[in-house]
C-alpha cells in the first residue's frame, strides 16, 4: 500500500479542524510543526468514525496538522501503519493497535508487531 495523500498543513485549532475537515469519516493524522516549508511530524493516528472529533482531543497540544479521509475502518488502519512506518512520530513510539475485535495484519508485510 502506498502513502496516503495526505492535505494540510492547518493549524491546530477549533477553527482550523471546523474549516479544513468538513465530512464525519474516518481517516489519518498527522501532528506536528511547521518549521520554514518542511513539516515535523510528532504524531501519528487515525480516527475509525469521526476525524474531526478525534482531532480536537489534540487542539492546544500540537501547532499543525494534516489529514486524508479512508473508506473504511479497515483503510484508516493500513493507512496509519504505513504512515507510522514512514514517519514514527516522537510522541508516539509504539505500532499503531488493530481496531477492537479485529485481527487484521499490518499492511507492511516486513512488519513483525503482529506475528
Amino acid at each position: 500500500m502506498a502513502l496516503p495523500t495526505m492535505t494540510g498543513d492547518f493549524n491546530l485549532t477549533a477553527a482550523g479542524i471546523d474549516a479544513a475537515v468538513t465530512q464525519v469519516s474516518a481517516g489519518v493524522y498527522l501532528l506536528g510543526y511547521v518549521s520554514g516549508n518542511a513539516f515535523h511530524v510528532q504524531r501519528v493516528g487515525r480516527s475509525d468514525e469521526d476525524l474531526n472529533g478525534r482531532l480536537h482531543d489534540y487542539e492546544g497540544q500540537y501547532q499543525h496538522f494534516k489529514y486524508a479521509y479512508c473508506s473504511s475502518v479497515r483503510a484508516a488502519f493500513d493507512a496509519e501503519c504505513e504512515l507510522w512506518h514512514a514517519y514514527g512520530g516522537s510522541n508516539n513510539p509504539l505500532h499503531p493497535a488493530r481496531p477492537a475485535g479485529k485481527n487484521w495484519p499490518c499492511p507492511r508485510t516486513s512488519c513483525t508487531h503482529f506475528s
